[in-house]
């Protein structure tokens, strides 16, 4: 009786470690099964040389960006400079640019779904980015060779309508030295999405939203610029002599003086509270694809480190996505729509095969501050950069000039967005070594803006 006992307790065992395993396979099938079944080992979708052989990628417009040809060839637009402009969105044949829809979303693209597997993948799905091809293309001929990332979305809707990665390289025709020739250092990597950078006096915006709620007289009080401040241990330098200048005054001239000694005065509790609310420690998933967290330094530092942190230097390094989406949340109130790069996704018949819904994120800035600190980054256009470079835009931004060592050009650093209901838009563009940021990295802002507004 005994043993009877004994096997059955045994058989419960082994039969709830069935229970438990089948639940789990279970759980990882709906969560993984699209991922599974896209593998690259799986040769119905996958040639033999990995290449997935299902699928098209289409810009918001329609225009086809990689599609498979009649002899089952995987093939790309036309024209080369798109190809490059466009790389780090659609991807490459060998699978080495992760933020691609062609590795990222190859389960969209081959019609899976848990039903019928992957049973249609020989014809498989359209998938519309949010991109435009034109002003990705613009966009790159803007970057003129140089490394660096542009990005323009809408902060309502949380469509990207830009979103370019450089260096890049033709998918059709791989350089043969790019893992050895300089020129394609980084290649492979989204900057946008998963890479950080120094910001310089972007970042002055989030000292300057704390300043504007913390400061109570931030709006009748003067600094004193002399070219330079000793802090602490050490002498925190500007661009220029500004003498005495207002609040307005100091953000129009981009001054490290004033701004430094205001987070000092804020405080590494109140900097690094507002780092955070601004969202730019998060990480956000755009479509699924996770971006870059960005780190900033706030804890046991001295006063004159603190004071080169609040200009954006020390040790900030931010995602240029996370800057962007705070830049949309300034210009609407204080949220902002999570960027998306998936448009909408149709079968064979033209049915949506699944949803993409607007997220928002939380509130990154008071409404009241938002206000206030877009009146400030107007006039920065008005009294700085020259409205005239930006015909027809009713435009709010800040410029940066980040230093990243003595013997390398600084970074050029260009956000913001437009006002009114037609031009809801976000940007940040980041030019790496590029020298100054409101000259070099606004002008490239300058000509996508100009595309996307004015169609020229």
């Amino acid at each position: 009786m005994r043993k009877i006992e004994k096997r059955a307790v045994i058989c419960l065992a082994l039969a709830g470690l069935l229970m438990l395993g089948l639940t789990f396979f279970v759980g990882e099938f709906l969560m993984k099964g699209g991922s599974w079944a896209s593998s690259a080992f799986n040769r119905h979708l996958y040639n033999n040389a990995g290449v997935l052989t299902s699928g098209t990628v289409l810009d918001r417009d329609g225009d086809i960006l990689s599609t498979v040809d009649e002899n089952g060839n995987r093939v790309y637009y036309q024209n080369e400079t798109v190809r490059k402009s466009t790389l780090h969105a659609v991807g490459d044949l060998q699978g080495n640019i992760g933020t691609g829809v062609l590795n990222a979303f190859a389960d969209k693209l081959t019609g899976y779904d848990l039903v019928n597997g992957a049973f249609s993948a020989h014809q498989g799905n359209s998938l519309y980015l949010t991109l435009d091809a034109r002003y990705n293309y613009e966009a790159y001929q803007a970057l003129n060779g140089h490394a660096g990332t542009v990005a323009v979305y809408n902060y309502k809707t949380g469509e990207i309508l830009c979103m370019v990665s450089a260096p890049s390289y033709d998918p059709l025709n791989v350089p043969s030295d790019i893992l050895e020739n300089d020129r394609y250092k980084g290649a492979y990597l989204n900057r946008f999405l998963s890479s950080t950078f120094t910001p310089g006096s972007v970042f002055k915006t989030v000292t300057a939203a704390a300043a504007i709620e913390k400061l109570p007289d931030y709006g009748t009080r003067t600094w004193t610029c002399s070219r330079s401040v000793k802090i602490g241990d050490d002498t925190i330098v500007c661009s220029g002599t500004h003498g005495e200048e207002t609040f307005t005054q100091a953000l129009a001239n981009s001054c490290n003086v004033a701004f430094a000694e205001m987070a000092v005065e804020l405080g590494a509790d109140t900097m690094k509270a507002y780092t955070e609310k601004a969202g730019l420690t998060d990480s956000y998933s755009v479509s699924g694809l996770p971006t870059a967290k960005g780190t900033f330094n706030f804890d046991d530092i001295t006063d004159d480190q603190l004071g080169w942190a609040g200009v954006g230097q020390f040790h900030d390094a931010v995602n240029p996505c996370a800057l962007m989406t705070y830049m949309g949340a300034i210009g609407n109130g204080g949220r902002a729509a999570v960027p998306k790069l998936i448009l909408k996704t149709r079968d064979t018949l033209g049915l949506p095969t699944s949803l993409n819904l607007t997220r928002h994120t939380g509130q990154l800035i008071s409404g009241k501050t938002a206000d206030i600190l877009s009146e400030l980054m107007a006039n920065n256009v008005t009294m700085t950069y020259g409205k005239d470079r930006f015909p027809n835009m009713d435009i709010c931004a800040k410029s940066g000039t980040a230093e990243v060592g003595t013997d390398q050009k600084p970074h050029a650093w260009f956000a913001g967005f437009l006002r009114g209901d037609d031009t809801p838009y976000a940007f940040v563009v980041l030019v790496e070594n590029g020298g100054g940021g409101a000259s070099v990295a606004g002008t490239v802002a300058g000509r996508v803006l100009n595309v996307i507004v004015n169609g020229y």
